[in-house]
């Protein structure tokens, strides 16, 4: 099993807040993609493509878990280039009334003989900008 990408930053905002932020599919468009069929159920599928209009990646997910105000796994792939699928586990921890949130994506070298787009380098580099930059001023403003 390959080594996951672990990314996590503290949100100064209470964890319920963090918590609709990451599943409120309106919220979600704000900071993150625009997930028109996201639906926060376990075994629900989800398709979205990257902003900008390129539609240049298709992602597709599965839930596979929900721990309200913990816990969202979901299944990450690119069914145009790979049946193989990774996994993004987002947890949220309490911290003197901040939030930590902690990004995990395992399974990562799936995706290894897909190309540059696809490197650990550039997931690594897109999860700290979403978590690091869009989630965090999106929450803190």
């Amino acid at each position: 099993m390959s080594t996951p990408i672990i990314v996590q930053y503290t949100i100064n905002a209470p964890i319920e807040k963090v918590w609709k932020a990451l599943t409120d599919r309106n919220e979600m468009k704000s900071w993150y993609f625009d997930i028109q069929d996201f639906v926060l159920e376990t075994g629900t599928e989800f398709n979205f493509y990257e902003p900008g209009g390129a539609n240049k990646y298709h992602h597709q997910g599965q839930i596979l878990e929900v721990i309200p105000n913990q816990k969202l796994k979901h299944t990450w792939s690119y069914p145009d280039f790979s049946a193989l699928k990774t996994i993004v586990i987002w947890e949220l921890l309490p911290e003197d009334g901040q939030t930590l949130v902690k990004l995990t994506h395992e399974d990562i070298d799936n995706f290894k003989d897909l190309g540059e787009g696809f490197s650990r380098e550039n997931f690594t580099e897109g999860w700290n900008t979403i978590l690091g930059q869009s989630l965090k001023e999106y929450l803190e403003k």
